[in-house]
């Protein structure tokens, strides 16, 4: 093992559950949680993943398979899950799986995040607190993420905090991986992409018809804030 990549990334553990624990508080008002953290999502699949997969892959055609390919995993899966219930519609909306893998996917996304920090300090001191400073800045968001898509699905907060200290803990499980191993770029590059196709599916296909099932000027706002949010962290990271 290489680089103090896993030490550094306990950091990550306590923004992770920060944002939880918020998102824990405000569960009584999900709507506008989810408005807020569906356009988080949204612009950490765009703003953050995406455009890193790109970078890695340098060709537009395998990017996009692998976006592509990770919304129809998601979306399909799901809706299978879904069918369990199609007697009842409404039963089939919140479905517990389904909300399981919407917070797995997103604790995944932790566990490559500490990859990331991992992988980046056996390459230079710089370049792995670059990554920190970028994880940690969205890793408060990813907390309250988990937290709000188990709650809308399930309601149950004690499942919450168990995905909550799921997604908390992957991140420092991914850099004590990435300091031991790392990837092709090509591998790593299709991998970001599957999971911004998850996120898109997560926010724009679960999230974001929920919250704005009903007309609000509020939940608008919220939404566009978070979009707003993962914009300036993305563009703070890169100078």
């Amino acid at each position: 093992m290489h680089g103090i990549g896993p030490a550094v990334a306990l950091i990550t553990v306590g923004s992770t559950l920060m944002g939880g624990m918020l998102g824990l508080r405000l569960r009584h008002r999900l709507s506008g949680a989810m408005a807020f953290t569906g356009g988080v999502v949204l612009g950490v699949a765009l703003l953050d993943v995406l455009p890193e997969s790109v970078s890695r892959l340098r060709t537009g055609r395998i990017v996009g398979e692998s976006v592509i390919g990770g919304f129809l995993f998601f979306f399909f899966l799901s809706r299978a899950l879904v069918l369990e219930h199609r007697d009842d519609p409404r039963s089939a909306a919140g479905h517990r799986p389904v909300g399981v893998l919407g917070a797995a996917a997103l604790s995944f996304h932790s566990f490559l995040d500490g990859f990331g920090i991992g992988a980046a300090f056996t390459v230079s001191t710089s370049v792995g607190v670059a990554v920190l400073i970028a994880v940690v800045s969205h890793d408060f968001a990813d907390g309250m993420n988990t937290v709000t898509f188990v709650l809308s699905q399930t309601n149950d907060a004690k499942r919450a905090r168990g995905w909550l200290f799921v997604d908390a803990v992957a991140p420092f499980a991914g850099a004590l991986v990435g300091a031991s191993f790392q990837p092709s770029a090509h591998v790593f590059g299709i991998g970001l992409g599957v999971f911004a196709g998850i996120f898109i599916m997560i926010g724009a296909g679960e999230l974001l018809p929920e919250a704005h099932s009903e007309p609000s000027a509020a939940r608008l706002a919220l939404t566009a804030a978070g979009v707003a949010l993962m914009f300036a962290v993305t563009r703070l990271a890169s100078l």
